[in-house]
């Protein structure tokens, strides 16, 4: 007995030293071992998606690489997801970070978000001369006849459920070119998103789409508020130590001029600024 009980504390120091790697490198220690980060994006333009030349940018895309670089990570690797697949993707370790995402409490059950970088409105995209007369949300819910496109995963799919539009009437679709296709081709009335990628993607599309924009009109009240978008950046819970620093890199990064002009190019302004805080959208 006398002799087994060292060499059985001696296996169990060497076990021990084995699996320490195992649970002393976190998400955020390998990234900066490695060097950089691997982040999943939806192709949605003007958040994140690929270039012509196949180059990850976007408004989202551009300040997470901005904020990376400053917590001493030198860039970014991007996978391309479908909307719907981000947060399980995000979950079973695909990717650290999950671009373009709007905050709210069914998404917060599940992941750790950022701070807010910006917000954003509903639009509608219809086919050109709006031939339903849709001019707000309303229109949307209380007349049976509007086939609705929504991409999958997307906050517009709760939101109408929320207002009570039935399932018969909602049609997923995996990005939001094929949803404008859907509208453009008669198999949709009406494509819901929020405005700014809408314009974007009718610009994209061309004249020969055969489509518009409803003019603006008043967002929805879902759960008490109105409906705006605040877009913020998506973790594993278990990420913690990733996501609070990178919250205090983005909070640097925002109290900068360089904030503003970085999203610029992408249509987003002073006016896009969040007014409410991640535990406030959770709730």
């Amino acid at each position: 007995m006398a002799r087994t009980l060292p060499l059985k504390l001696a296996l169990v120091l060497v076990a021990a030293l084995l699996a320490a790697p195992l649970y002393a490198q976190s998400t955020l220690a390998r990234i900066k071992k490695d060097g950089f980060s691997r982040v999943g994006f939806p192709n949605q333009v003007p958040y994140a998606y690929a270039d012509e030349k196949g180059v990850l940018t976007g408004a989202d895309a551009v300040i997470a690489r901005m904020v990376i670089q400053r917590m001493g990570v030198k860039d970014m690797d991007g996978v391309l997801t479908e909307f719907a697949s981000l947060i399980p993707g995000l979950k079973a370790g695909r990717f650290d970070i999950v671009l373009a995402m709007f905050v709210n409490p069914q998404r917060c059950a599940q992941v750790a978000f950022s701070e807010p970088i910006y917000r954003v409105g509903q639009g509608i995209v219809v086919r050109t001369g709006n031939p339903l007369k849709i001019v707000n949300y309303d229109d949307l819910v209380k007349r049976d006849e509007i086939r609705i496109a929504v991409m999958a995963g997307a906050v517009q799919m709760s939101n109408l459920k929320k207002l009570g539009v039935p399932d018969s009437r909602i049609a997923s679709f995996p990005d939001g070119p094929s949803a404008v296709a859907a509208v453009s081709s008669g198999r949709a009335d009406a494509f819901t998103i929020s405005d700014l990628p809408a314009r974007r993607l009718l610009a994209a599309s061309g004249p020969s789409a055969g489509l518009q924009m409803v003019p603006a009109f008043a967002p929805p009240i879902i759960d008490g508020r109105p409906a705006q978008g605040h877009s913020a950046f998506a973790f594993r819970p278990e990420d913690a130590d990733l996501q609070r620093e990178f919250n205090k890199a983005l909070a640097e990064l925002m109290a900068t001029p360089a904030f503003l002009e970085a999203m610029a190019p992408f249509g987003l302004t002073r006016e896009n600024l969040p007014d409410s805080k991640t535990a406030d959208l959770c709730r």
